[in-house]
């Protein structure tokens, strides 16, 4: 007499609900990975528009512009750090910078530029502790100004707002939400590097993956 051993497995219908189920995983965290992107592009944006209407803002309120105002010192003088005496440079419409892109710290108030965001959170007009650090963005990166005087690719003469640590995707975004998404030509620029570049040298011709950059928008 024989005996025949019953092997039970999978039905292809079984097979088929299962493959259904790990589509729908797959798709769900595919998805919620690019909401989470969109997410903090849409941060990006939101940041140019914040720190431009607080800069005009600023302008309007005080007729000077913030990091250069030669009122601010007797306006705050219990600001900590405390602003920078008035110099002859003080108040000249050029917001003295440092180009090294060394960090503005909460600690010191070392040049015009970075006493740029300072003046904006003493005005009330961004948030944040009323120092020159500087804010982050979404990506890690700083959130810097930076007043141009020499003729570059990658960033126009005059006052810009730069974005440190962009990666392609964030960048390429931010530059076609404001501008023609090319890195090299319009009001928005950028260089290439990692992580937070001094944008004063050439841009390159197009936002590549996986490249990362800095991004400046003149204000």
């Amino acid at each position: 007499m024989c005996n025949h051993k019953h092997q039970s497995g999978f039905t292809l219908v079984e097979l088929a609900i299962v493959l259904v189920i790990i589509g729908l995983l797959l798709g769900g965290v595919l998805k919620g990975q690019e909401m989470i992107e969109n997410g903090k592009i849409k941060n990006l944006q939101n940041d140019v528009k914040g720190v431009t209407a607080a800069y005009y803002a600023y302008r309007d309120r005080y007729n000077a512009i913030p990091g250069d105002d030669p009122r601010a010192l007797a306006r705050w003088p219990a600001a900590a750090p405390a602003h920078m005496a008035v110099a002859a440079t003080t108040g000249d419409g050029i917001v003295q910078t440092n180009n090294t892109w060394s960090a503005c710290t909460a600690a010191a108030a070392a040049t015009e530029n970075c006493q740029f965001m300072q003046d904006l959170r003493l005005a009330g007009l961004i948030t944040g502790a009323a120092t020159p650090a500087d804010p982050v963005n979404a990506y890690g990166g700083v959130i810097r100004v930076e007043q141009n005087t020499a003729a570059v690719t990658g960033m126009l003469v005059g006052l810009n707002l730069c974005f440190g640590n962009l990666p392609s995707k964030a960048a390429e975004a931010l530059d076609s939400s404001f501008d023609d998404g090319n890195p090299a030509t319009g009001n928005v620029r950028a260089v290439l590097g990692t992580p937070n570049i001094d944008p004063g040298a050439a841009a390159p011709a197009s936002y590549i993956d996986p490249n990362t950059y800095t991004v400046c928008k003149l204000l």
